[in-house]
Formats: structure tokens, C-alpha cells, sequence
């Protein structure tokens, strides 16, 4: 088993030493040594991407996130997505938890409005990325909530940027989508076929 000691890296580094090692060896399992939550559900949701079964467990103020691979699932997932037809992937960036400058009672109003609107995209609305205050509405309390509960549960990949909801002392505090990093949001751009930013 492959073990990486990614304490004390700041965000992606514990993202991409695994990327690094999974790129590098292939290998069957892994160990990845992280020292907050962030880095935690960043890791082991790469794992997940890579097809493998991703566990964690506590290890003093640490975490120790395990990933074991099936090749077969790896194998039936790449014949999936070369059978799939090509899409249109429109990614939203949201930075801000209110939209525009000038009146910010006015903004969280847009903002909810712009939230609550985005199912219009229908299937093109692949992912919808949370940055800096941004990050507040998918935390408890807010308006935008439901809504984006309904993005997500249609089927929406909702990243939620881990560093910014540190910042904010608000990772405990997060109601829906994935926490993430920037080495998710720079690959998701690559991958989009339109980024529109808010």
C-alpha cells in the first residue's frame, strides 16, 4: 500500500501529492495522512473520482483517508464514459453571496433569484462551484438552501470551496455539495465547455 504523510500542506497540496502518486504508481491501495477536515473530504473524494473506495478514520488530531481500488469498476466506468454522447458542460461560478455592487439588501436578493433561477439551464448546468462569501449560502440559515438542494439532488455536482469555508470558520456549518479545492475548480474549467462567472 502506497502512504503519503500530507500534513501541514496547505490547499490542494494534499490533493495533489495523491493525484501525483495515483498518476505515477497506479496503485491498487492507498494511504493519505491529512491534518484537517478540509483536506479530508478533498482527498477522499479525488479517491472516489479515481475509482476507489474511500474510507477515513481519526488519528489523534489527524486523519488517515484509505482508498482500495477495483479494477473491474475502474474498467466498466471507462467503457461508460467513452459510450456516453457528448453533453454541453456549463460550470457557474458564484464568488459572492450577493450579486452586484450598490445596495447589498438588494444583492442577497438577486442572488437567491439567480440561485432559484439556475434550473432553467436544465442538463447544461453541469457544476456550480462556491468561492470566498460565495460559500455562505450553502450553509444553515441561509435562503438559497432549498433551492440548492434541488440543484443537487437533480443532479448538479455543487463544489463548495474548503479553504474559503475555513476562512469563514463555517466547514461545520455547510448543508449541501461536496467541500473542494482549487485543483477541482482548475480541472473542472478545463473540462467545462462554458464557465460564466458571478
Amino acid at each position: 500500500m502506497n502512504e503519503l504523510d500530507c500534513r501541514g500542506l496547505e490547499c490542494p497540496g494534499p490533493v495533489l501529492q495523491t493525484r501525483n502518486a495515483v498518476e505515477a504508481e497506479s496503485p491498487r491501495a492507498i494511504s493519505v495522512l491529512v491534518d484537517n477536515e478540509a483536506a479530508r473530504e478533498n482527498v477522499a473524494r479525488y479517491l472516489e473520482s479515481q475509482h476507489f473506495q474511500a474510507t477515513w478514520e481519526s488519528n489523534g488530531a489527524d486523519f488517515v483517508v484509505k482508498g482500495e481500488r477495483d479494477q473491474d469498476a475502474l474498467l466498466d466506468s471507462r467503457h461508460e464514459e467513452s459510450a456516453r454522447t457528448k453533453e454541453t458542460k456549463v460550470m457557474v461560478v458564484v464568488a459572492s453571496d450577493r450579486m452586484g455592487r450598490g445596495d447589498d439588501e438588494l444583492g442577497e436578493k438577486l442572488i437567491g433569484n439567480f440561485i432559484k433561477t439556475l434550473k432553467e439551464m436544465g442538463q447544461d448546468l453541469w457544476r456550480l462551484i462556491l468561492l470566498n462569501s460565495g460559500v455562505k449560502l450553502t450553509t444553515e440559515g441561509s435562503s438559497c438552501l432549498p433551492d440548492l438542494k434541488d440543484l443537487d439532488a437533480a443532479g448538479t455536482s455543487i463544489l463548495v470551496c474548503g479553504t474559503c469555508l475555513d476562512h469563514f470558520k463555517l466547514l461545520d456549518k455547510k448543508q449541501v455539495g461536496e467541500t473542494t479545492n482549487m485543483l477541482d475548480i482548475v480541472t473542472a474549467m478545463q473540462l467545462a465547455d462554458k464557465v460564466i462567472n458571478i
